[in-house]
């Protein structure tokens, strides 16, 4: 019996050193990403540019009408012809947005615009006439975002043929800031500073 204390003593002494750090290695969490607030301040910027801009804040808007806007309209307007969001966002039975938006854009000089699919973003998604803050906090905000993580959000960005007419908007347009995997880019840099968000 003394014998074989002995050598379970022996035996829990030999394999500590190893247990040990498997068992800390089980237990200790993964390391929380650094937040570099200045560094992913400037990367937000940067995407803010994109997601402010009339190319694509014109149709994320909280009611049903999507706007008109950008330095070739002047004024801001309501889009014509009684345009509206309808059930689905693709607009209201008789007058779908596919009635005049195609899947390319018109050739003529401010002639319809045209992507594959073309809708109105959830009003969820409200970026129209927004501030840099309520649009960062709805971007980091699965609920409002489409169920999204920050980066599904940036894969959406750079890969999404409707979010992608932004940087190509035809005819007298001018096209958002940079180009979709420029945004791509500066939305992963912005996610891995902490994604920081300004103060209102």
């Amino acid at each position: 019996m003394r014998l074989r204390a002995t050598l379970l003593t022996s035996l829990v002494i030999f394999l500590a050193p190893v247990a040990l750090p498997t068992v800390l290695a089980q237990t200790s969490e993964a390391p929380v990403p650094q937040v570099d607030r200045d560094a992913g301040l400037a990367e937000w910027e940067r995407v803010y540019e994109v997601f402010a801009h009339p190319r694509c804040a014109n149709c994320h808007v909280e009611d049903d009408r999507p706007r008109w806007s950008g330095p070739h309209y002047g004024a801001t307007r309501v889009h014509a012809f009684n345009v509206q969001r309808g059930e689905d966002g693709f607009g209201n039975p008789g007058l779908r947005c596919t009635t005049c938006h195609m899947e390319t854009n018109s050739p003529v000089l401010h002639g319809p615009p045209g992507a594959e699919a073309w809708h109105l973003a959830p009003p969820e998604m409200v970026w129209f006439d927004q501030s840099s803050a309520q649009i960062c906090a709805q971007i980091k905000d699965p609920e409002r975002n489409g169920g999204r993580s920050l980066d599904e959000v940036a894969v959406h960005v750079r890969d999404d043929d409707l979010v992608g007419w932004g940087w190509d908007p035809g005819p007298g347009r001018e096209p958002a800031p940079g180009s979709a995997e420029q945004t791509y880019q500066a939305i992963q840099r912005w996610a891995a500073a902490g994604a920081p968000c300004p103060e209102d």
